[in-house]
């Protein structure tokens, strides 16, 4: 990857492919702003890089916790270059009848809302800048359906319509584009497919091809649905 000193924010950096992805970008030499729900991981993330990036605690299905994290981080270093609506979480394998309300709404929260809220809090700033690119992460689940995950599947088809649609809005210079990651061994495939999980690829591999494939997106890719290499 081109070291461009690019501010790279990507959301649920804590673990999983935003973890990998956080890896791969602090390597090539980017500066990397994150947030996470644990406390704990993001203190390990901290102490680990230093001052060199910028970590916080924040739950993206808070408007209000993302609007002041949004605020510091303007203030400090600017919007960013490349925008990744990581964070998601997934229902416990049910039919849709045996999903609670609170469960279904939580996955909602997060899912939809969460990624709602960091749009509203960081892109008006990449706007005035005038450049940046919005990714936010849908799913194989996105574009087709399986059983006992529908809350899932609901969210990520959203993030695909809703991405599209903002694509619409956005003025020249930016863009934003839903990626399928593909099918990767992450603690939310786990809770899926269990031990089967493991023929996957892990998040660490992932990355390696993911990352160099997310810095040369641009204005021409506005609107796709893409899926990582």
């Amino acid at each position: 990857m081109v070291n461009t000193n690019r501010t790279i924010l990507i959301t649920g950096v804590t673990r999983g492919l935003g973890r990998a992805l956080a890896e791969r970008f602090v390597e090539a030499g980017h500066h990397v702003v994150g947030c996470g729900r644990s406390r704990q991981q993001i203190d390990e993330l901290r102490n680990r890089w230093q001052d060199d990036h910028d970590f916080d605690a924040v739950d993206v299905a808070s408007a209000a916790q993302v609007d002041r994290w949004a605020k510091r981080v303007i203030a400090t270093t600017g919007a960013p270059n490349l925008l990744i609506n990581n964070a998601a979480i997934i229902n416990a394998n049910k039919p849709l009848w045996k999903v609670s309300s609170a469960d279904f709404s939580n996955v909602i929260d997060v899912n939809i809302k969460g990624v709602a809220n960091v749009i509203r809090a960081f892109v008006p700033a990449m706007i005035d800048r005038g450049r940046g690119v919005i990714v936010n992460l849908s799913s194989g689940w996105g574009r087709s359906t399986s059983p006992e995950v529908a809350p899932y599947c609901t969210t990520k088809w959203a993030v695909e319509g809703l991405t599209r649609a903002l694509s619409q809005e956005l003025p020249d210079g930016l863009a934003t584009v839903a990626l399928n990651p593909g099918t990767i061994d992450t603690d939310m495939l786990q809770s899926c497919f269990g031990a089967a999980a493991s023929i996957h690829q892990s998040p660490e591999k992932w990355s390696r091809t993911a990352a160099p494939f997310l810095l040369k997106l641009g204005p021409g890719d506005n609107g796709k649905a893409l899926t990582a290499p």
